[in-house]
């Protein structure tokens, strides 16, 4: 079941989209990764989720990603005696470490690490940014500040403050149990949220031990001042606007957005844009005008992958919401301004061989007309790689094992597909390359092919050859 677009779509499974019916009908409406949220539902929720997706696989016979996006270190404030109050723009308000009810002079702020950090002039958000203060005075048991943007404040809603560097874990114990949790069941990517650092990546790296792809959340405005380093140590990057939109004033995202994604096309990282893509379609069956225009850039600045969250977990109509996507991404794509908006983006190339052959085979693709542009891979670095250069043929990855198949699905241009055997020689490569291109319907007797492969076989990241082939005519 091929796709005809280029750029991937994930979506969130949740309440609206838990049974096998709905999760089959986003998959054939466009769906090549599925993301559980373990910031909700149980895990049991997220194991019968994932082997209804398993046993759409099957049936389908395509390769499908699954991420398990983990929760992370989400600061929140205490509770109310009233359950609710009123915050008054101008007035003060203190955060303290009683653990005694609030009300509408303070709150408990249960994070003792934030309060020998916060001092007068650093900004305090509230309820996904929806409160502003500014800190007036701190010490080790109190936070003053002052009420800039007021509004109702309820119990344990979640606390940004995007002026510091939290020196908390980034993994904690819940996410410990749930990494732990999704790596048995075999999903294919690890989201981790609030990275700030690279180093912070290092612990996630050591216990998912290459059982799956590391993709970091970039949602701290800190994260965006070694961005360079975050992205090399990542395998995919999320440009989550969420709490990112929350940190940083918003005029500035847009550029962040485009920083990210530049980054990522620089060294080789599938990336998302995610949060609020489709927002009203929550309760709206068709999107805003902006929305869809929001969606469209994210594909012509060339964005590996488009996400929706509450859209398909939660809202009314997340069939309609993938349909949506699916249409703006291929209109986008048909688009003559497209490839040469993509062509214009492109990546700085180093001096070796191997980028040497895939900026070949760019070109060739390019100049004979490929229909195809095919990889041989076990690990993906060699489709990735291919997917960085941006052929506007499609990518046919040809790859021994399904693991490395369904994690492809999250990479721009890439048709995954598993082949149970090896090849021996260049001769037996470049046949079962026509054959599966055929066989895909990617491709016609007569058509060109070009291809990509490391020899000696079976060695990764050794990829030194380049092949044009045409598909051979029946006998």
């Amino acid at each position: 079941m091929r796709r005809h677009r280029k750029a991937k779509i994930v979506a969130t499974l949740g309440p609206a989209s838990s049974d096998k019916e709905t999760i089959l009908a986003l998959f054939e409406a466009g769906v090549d990764v599925f993301r559980f949220n373990f910031s909700h539902g149980t895990q049991e929720d997220h194991r019968a989720r994932y082997e209804i997706v398993r046993e759409i696989e099957r049936l389908s016979g395509r390769p499908i990603g699954i991420l398990a996006d983990l929760q992370g270190p989400k600061l929140r404030i205490g509770k109310f005696a009233s359950g609710k109050i009123e915050l008054v723009a101008g007035r003060e308000f203190t955060f303290d470490l009683n653990s005694k009810d609030g009300d509408e002079q303070r709150v408990s702020l249960p994070h003792p690490e934030l309060f020998d950090l916060m001092s007068a002039g650093h900004s305090i958000s509230l309820d996904d940014g929806k409160l502003r203060l500014k800190v007036i005075d701190s010490d080790a048991n109190h936070i003053k500040a002052e009420v800039i943007t007021g509004g109702p404040l309820s119990d344990r809603k979640g606390v940004n403050v995007p002026d510091v560097i939290l020196p908390i874990p980034i993994i904690t114990e819940k996410d410990r149990r749930d990494l732990e949790f999704a790596l048995s069941l075999g999903v294919d990517w690890v989201a981790l949220s609030f990275v700030q650092r690279p180093e912070d990546l290092e612990e996630a790296r050591q216990l998912i031990g290459g059982r799956a792809g590391l993709m970091t959340k970039l949602e701290k405005p800190s994260a965006l001042e070694q961005l360079d380093e975050i992205v090399r140590a990542s395998d995919a990057v999320m440009v989550a606007r969420g709490d990112l939109g929350v940190e940083l004033p918003p005029e500035q995202v847009p550029g962040a957005q485009k920083r990210i994604l530049r980054a990522c096309r620089d060294y080789g990282k599938p990336s998302i844009v995610a949060t609020q893509m489709l927002e009203s379609m929550i309760y709206s069956p068709s999107p805003t005008r902006a929305e869809a225009s929001d969606v469209a850039s994210a594909i012509y600045d060339g964005t590996d992958a488009v996400m929706l969250s509450a859209e398909s977990a939660s809202g009314a109509y997340p069939v309609q919401a993938v349909s949506i996507m699916d249409r703006i991404i291929n209109e986008v794509e048909r688009d003559p301004i497209y490839p040469k908006m993509i062509n214009a983006q492109h990546e700085m190339i180093l001096p070796s061989p191997r980028d040497a052959i895939f900026v070949a085979l760019r070109a060739v693709t390019h100049i004979i007309r490929a229909v195809a542009t095919v990889t041989y891979t076990d690990t993906g670095s060699t489709s990735l790689q291919a997917a960085r250069e941006r052929p506007m043929a499609p990518i046919l990855s040809i790859t021994p094992y399904v693991a490395t198949a369904r994690r492809l699905a999250l990479a721009w241009g890439v048709h995954s597909t598993v082949m149970d055997h090896d090849v021996a020689d260049v001769n037996e490569m470049v046949d079962a390359a026509c054959h599966i291109v055929f066989t895909e319907g990617l491709g016609l007797p007569g058509d060109q092919i070009a291809i990509a492969a490391g020899m000696p076989f079976g060695q990764p990241g050794n990829t030194n050859l380049l092949r044009v082939a045409e598909i051979p005519k029946p006998q």
